[in-house]
């Protein structure tokens, strides 16, 4: 027999939906705040020379350049005040997590809940202002070292470009949180998901032309297709993909009832890490081809020359080392994000445990078992989903927001999304039969009144 939640979730439809009328002040916010996002990506930053700054961009396109324009949503090639996008936030936040598990202070506050969390963000963003503030610095100076790009020069323009380039992360950083707040789904996520989206048509229509033009074979264009699709129902079996671990609770008594031992799951995700591999090995392998292209090929080092040329997008040594960059940062991640310990130590403390294994030290090596060996499957499906798409990218000239990283954050934030909005329709039938349930105890009340 179903249970109530499924009963629930059977009966969403789009009358449900009309009658949300929380949800739906929730997602006219998120339009709301993703649209002024997707405006300031249109501003231009001051004192640049756009046909210049034009030039210098399409000889970093293939860098770390091009991957930052990525996740600001095309901003870092219009030089907008929203160029820096929110990766300054999200490395800030990559840093305190670590930082959580090195340093015993910060340790202590991320178990002290809530109180202790908000003190945790609250140095994540002196983090993400220290952190945009030197990015900032570090643009404006190889800005200014451009052939014309800067039309005024000097320390005027500096000051100028880092509070701008700041203000602008400062400001995405509130906006995400108070779409996480008063909208749907997580913030951040959504806004790099919106930069992704809004230029995907874009790339699409360029595969397309080039196709048409004759650069790119019919066959080839409908293969990228087919890729693009599969790949995408990849990603959505994975991420749902997860190994329930059974927790039994023991019998307990209350008063002269004895009550049965419960029984629950401890969900392990496939994919522990997210996207956060994909984006530190892309960054760390494209370092040397944007070092290279600052430099110029005037000056450029021998040693700097030989590696840029071996770690060309699409050279066998560059899908190798990026394959195990990837799958060095799913373990690391998955290892700070995840403590099996105090996994454990929470079920003790609660009374469950797992059939078959001692409470405490044995359950965490457990489940660092289980865990290692899913994250060894995640690995590789996060490998696959990267490395396929850049063969395509570098054989076939497909645009980066079609790779494996763009797909990756797009579905995943899609599913989060939807999950969202699902949970809130359920919230709100809930809510409406426990209304009708009331309405009609007070009834039958009131009728046993009169009755007396």
């Amino acid at each position: 027999m179903a249970s109530a939640a499924e009963q629930l979730a059977s009966n969403l439809n789009f009358s449900s939906f009309s009658k949300a009328e929380e949800l739906k002040k929730r997602i006219w916010f998120t339009l709301g705040a993703l649209i002024v996002y997707r405006l300031g990506t249109y501003i231009p930053l001051p004192g640049i020379d756009p046909v210049a700054y034009g030039q210098a961009f399409s000889q970093q396109s293939q860098g770390v350049l091009g991957l930052f324009n990525m996740f600001a949503g095309g901003a870092v090639e219009r030089l907008a005040i929203f160029a820096l996008g929110i990766m300054p936030y999200i490395s800030a936040s990559i840093i305190m997590q670590l930082m959580t598990s090195v340093v015993p202070t910060l340790e202590q506050l991320k178990k002290e809940g809530e109180q202790g969390r908000k003190v945790i963000n609250q140095y994540t963003r002196y983090g993400t202002v220290i952190l945009a503030t030197l990015q900032a610095y570090g643009i404006a100076v190889g800005l200014e070292s451009g052939n014309g790009i800067v039309t005024d020069p000097g320390w005027f323009f500096k000051l100028s470009a880092v509070i701008t380039l700041v203000g602008g992360t400062m400001f995405l950083m509130w906006l995400g949180e108070q779409v996480t707040a008063r909208g749907i789904g997580n913030g951040i996520s959504l806004i790099i998901f919106a930069g992704i989206v809004a230029a995907l048509p874009g790339a699409i229509a360029q595969l397309l032309e080039q196709g048409r033009q004759g650069v790119i074979s019919t066959p080839m264009t409908l293969l990228v297709l087919v890729v693009a699709i599969a790949i995408v129902f990849l990603i959505v079996f994975v991420e749902r993909a997860q190994r329930r671990l059974l927790i039994q609770y023991p019998k307990r008594q209350v008063g002269n009832q004895m009550f049965q031992g419960d029984s629950s799951h401890l969900p392990l995700k496939l994919n522990t890490a997210g996207v956060i591999p994909a984006i530190f090995a892309s960054s760390l392998l494209l370092l040397p081809l944007t070092a290279a292209g600052f430099s110029g090929s005037e000056g450029l080092p021998d040693w700097l020359g030989y590696v840029t040329g071996m770690l060309g997008r699409g050279q066998p040594l560059y899908l190798m080392l990026y394959a195990a960059l990837i799958a060095f940062f799913a373990f690391f991640y998955t290892a700070i994000v995840f403590n099996p310990k105090d996994t454990a130590d929470n079920l003790k403390s609660h009374g469950g445990f797992l059939p078959g294994i001692r409470p405490g030290e044995r359950t965490a090596e457990y489940i660092d078992y289980v865990l290692t060996r899913i994250t060894v499957a995640g690995a590789v499906y996060l490998v696959f989903v990267c490395i396929l798409p850049e063969v395509f990218m570098s054989n076939v000239g497909i645009s980066a927001f079609l790779g494996g990283t763009s797909m990756l954050i797009m579905v995943s934030v899609t599913m989060d999304t939807v999950a969202q909005v699902q949970s809130h329709l359920l919230a709100h039938q809930y809510e409406g039969l426990v209304k009708k349930s009331r309405l009609r105890g007070g009834k039958g009340g009131r009728g046993g009144k009169r009755r007396k």
